[in-house]
């Protein structure tokens, strides 16, 4: 069944707008922030036209996490500090997603019936595509990931809003001697030649997260990813070592890395890239994560 666009952005924003707002005065963006009339009807501007909204189609790394899972984020839901105030994110990332099932779900008709001319649709695939074990899941990187982006491409493009294709974030994997390797195979490789033979903007966090965490190695990347010591953390209180998912300061340095090379992703804030460090509390979790609720 389609969802018409206000009840799709009520129940996205309700989380997702909300849950990467900076605190304090940069995040009194009225209304439409925390998903009141202003945000079903989408934000406009001071003449009366509508600003794009940003939707995001993605897995667990770009989603929107709930409270009782925090410091957990995605940089799905870090999106909005780098965002001038008023423009609005519909995280519909969805852990455990692939480009096909997202699809086969029908997530993206969701996002479909929702998005309008000049919107933007990040669409970041690749984890769970890997999975040859599970058929619901799976795509071949040259053919069937193919197939299914272009559905995203295809549809975003018929409503007349503008697709960005986002290669997947690498996993924190070091060798033993602390040099880090990729693990992603040749899906980041194949949607890099999608973008250039649909002429798809690109960014490519792939190479760019995998530069930074081997700049910073295999101790220092644990800052970044969803690694808690016992008792650090109430939500976590045994501890946690996961190095595919992050913790607060590594969803956001990754949310500024999608938005700096980004370009067309619409309501770049770049006071906010400049500033040096962005602090955890920048972030705000839902009491559910909204693409599941």
């Amino acid at each position: 069944m389609r969802l018409d666009r206000r009840s799709l952005l009520r129940a996205a924003l309700a989380g997702a707008a909300v849950s990467g707002g900076l605190a304090g005065p940069a995040a009194a963006a009225g209304p439409a922030a925390a998903g009141g009339p202003a945000a079903a009807g989408g934000p406009t501007a001071a003449g009366g036209r509508r600003r794009p909204t940003v939707f995001v189609a993605g897995d667990s790394t770009a989603a929107t996490y709930a409270a009782a899972e925090s410091p957990r984020a995605g940089w799905g839901q870090a999106l909005p500090v780098f965002l001038r105030p008023g423009t609005e994110v519909v995280n519909a990332a969805l852990s455990g997603a692939s480009s096909k099932s997202f699809a086969d779900l029908g997530r993206l008709d969701r996002i479909l019936a929702a998005i309008r001319p000049g919107d933007a649709l990040l669409v970041s695939f690749g984890h769970n595509d890997e999975k040859i074990e599970d058929p619901a899941r799976y795509t071949e990187p040259w053919t069937t990931f193919h197939d299914y982006l272009r559905l995203y491409l295809d549809g975003a493009r018929a409503a007349h809003a503008h697709p960005i294709l986002v290669t997947p974030v690498e996993r924190r994997r070091f060798t033993a001697d602390g040099v880090a390797y990729e693990s992603h195979g040749e899906y980041p490789a194949a949607m890099r030649a999608l973008a250039e033979d649909t002429r798809t903007p690109l960014i490519d966090l792939t190479a760019l997260s995998f530069a930074l965490w081997g700049s910073l190695g295999p101790e220092a990347t644990k800052d970044y990813f969803l690694h808690q010591d016992v008792g650090e953390s109430p939500n976590y209180p045994a501890g946690v070592a996961d190095n595919t998912h992050f913790q607060a300061h590594g969803a956001i340095e990754l949310a500024r890395i999608v938005v700096k090379h980004g370009r067309c992703v619409p309501g770049r804030d770049p006071i906010a890239l400049r500033r040096p460090s962005i602090p955890d509390d920048a972030l705000l979790w839902p009491p559910t994560r909204p693409a599941e609720s």
